[in-house]
């Protein structure tokens, strides 16, 4: 949570330089607190774990949240018990006359395939159109972070030659973004994809901001100067054995998978993996919680499309 200091104190003014996220007392006084509406759109074909894997992150800040989970109406999930899907999700045509404080849409397994060619591309494209007049913040996850660069932006995807398949090594390249507080210079995060986005491509666009690349994955993070988008390419939000999960599964089909990169200690897969990007994930998504979501968005929900309108205008 911020800290909370009087308007004139003279760390008031070193600490917002130095990036150190205050509350003056008069931002105090006139805030109101209400929970927070999240929604997640799950598009994982392993749903339970994916959203044990959110809302874990998701729990772990002081901020009071009420999740909604959503899923597919124009495709049926076939890795998940149909009775699951009935209890705990909704469909769009349920909730498409509410507001939402943020919106986290998780990546999918349709990378090879062209963005129109997939069931729920229509399905995608009404949700993407909807959050931008009725949800503040959306942050898309992997697949989902490419189908709204593409969408959005006409910026493509490309196919690698080999898997991006491991833990790699990142760069923060903004020491004052929002998003990045607290980051160290140099983290770790999870990517599993078989296509990829040109940071050059990205960076054309004045609308948007690169935050964070990888020698080796190349574009991590990214985010629109408005605020109401963020895009992660990795997974951030993986379990220490997610990536363990799917190489065993790949190689038990006779797929030309390698040991994930950087997962397991000297590559041995005999040994566990050694987790290091928990701290960085957990900070990921308390920030764009907390700066992206709560501290900005309107007591009145109901006001969410005019404010979006706003700063879209001021961008």
């Amino acid at each position: 949570m911020p800290v909370k200091i009087p308007d004139t104190l003279p760390a008031a003014q070193t600490l917002t330089a130095e990036n150190i996220f205050i509350m003056t007392d008069n931002r105090a006084a006139a805030q109101d607190i209400r929970p927070l509406k999240i929604a997640v759109f799950n598009l994982m074909p392993t749903k339970i774990a994916t959203e044990t894997q959110l809302l874990r992150l998701l729990g772990n800040t002081p901020l009071q949240v009420e999740v909604t989970l959503l899923r597919t109406a124009s495709y049926e999930p076939k890795n998940t018990d149909k009775e699951h899907l009935v209890e705990f999700y909704k469909t769009f045509d349920e909730i498409k006359d509410q507001s939402f404080d943020g919106l986290i849409i998780t990546g999918a397994p349709v990378e090879h395939m062209d963005f129109e060619e997939v069931t729920y591309w229509d399905e995608l494209t009404k949700i993407m159109d909807w959050a931008d007049k009725n949800v503040f913040s959306t942050f898309y996850i992997c697949w989902a972070a490419q189908a709204a660069l593409y969408y959005h932006y006409g910026i493509k995807k490309h196919p690698l030659n080999q898997k991006m398949f491991g833990v790699f090594e990142h760069k923060r390249l903004s020491r004052t973004h929002k998003l990045l507080r607290g980051f160290d210079d140099v983290f770790y995060a999870p990517h599993s994809r078989h296509t990829a986005v040109d940071v050059e491509d990205v960076m054309k666009h004045e609308e948007l901001e690169v935050l964070s690349t990888s020698d080796e994955a190349g574009l991590y993070l990214a985010a629109s100067n408005d605020g109401t988008r963020v895009f992660a390419m990795g997974h951030s939000e993986y379990d220490p054995r997610t990536l363990e999960t799917e190489y065993l599964r790949d190689k038990g089909l006779g797929k030309d998978i390698k040991v994930p990169c950087n997962y397991y200690p000297n590559d041995d897969e005999t040994q566990p993996p050694c987790v290091r990007w928990r701290s960085h994930s957990n900070l990921l998504f308390a920030n764009w919680l907390n700066y992206f979501v709560y501290q900005e968005t309107p007591y009145n929900i109901e006001t969410i499309g005019s404010e979006n309108q706003k700063k879209r205008s001021r961008s």
